[in-house]
């Protein structure tokens, strides 16, 4: 099964994309971000997130998506902005005929590191592990997307 992981934002949006084999195996196809100007208008944001992550999705060719699910925080402009970085995620996957599964900050770091309230440097190091990287992925924010992709595979498992 070939998953995409995506940690949505609209300035900095980290993508991963992972291989499972029929033993569990897990391997890393590709990662990085998708990266807007923050002077630019939000459509226009929008815009080059719908492309880029249309080109990625085509350029691999994933089954299944999973995608971290919006917390609230106390800056509600922040969370408008990265609900509307996730709806285009979502209509990207739609649109690829992917299945759409989300789970929240707290239970990727759970399926990642076995603790809900990890830290950054826990995350980015499990991830290293699991995957058999030599360095941890870069930017933070491709990490999370891996984090988000090994976390589906994990549960797809149990399923």
């Amino acid at each position: 099964m070939r998953i995409l992981g995506i940690d949505p934002g609209t300035g900095i949006l980290g993508f991963g994309v992972i291989d499972v084999a029929a033993n569990g195996k897990t391997q890393l196809v590709d990662g990085g971000v998708i990266r807007t100007p923050v002077k630019e208008d939000d459509a226009v944001r929008l815009q080059t997130i719908y492309e880029e992550l249309t080109d990625i999705i085509a350029a691999t060719k994933p089954e299944v998506v999973s995608v971290e699910k919006l917390f609230f925080t106390k800056n509600v402009t922040t969370a408008m902005t990265v609900a509307q970085a996730r709806g285009v995620v979502l209509l990207c996957a739609k649109q690829a005929g992917m299945e759409i599964f989300e789970y929240t900050p707290n239970q990727i770091k759970q399926a990642i590191t076995g603790y809900g309230k990890a830290d950054k440097k826990q995350m980015q190091e499990m991830v290293r592990l699991l995957l058999g990287l030599s360095e941890v992925p870069k930017p933070d924010d491709a990490a999370d997307a891996i984090a988000a992709a090994l976390t589906h595979a994990q549960n797809a498992k149990l399923s």
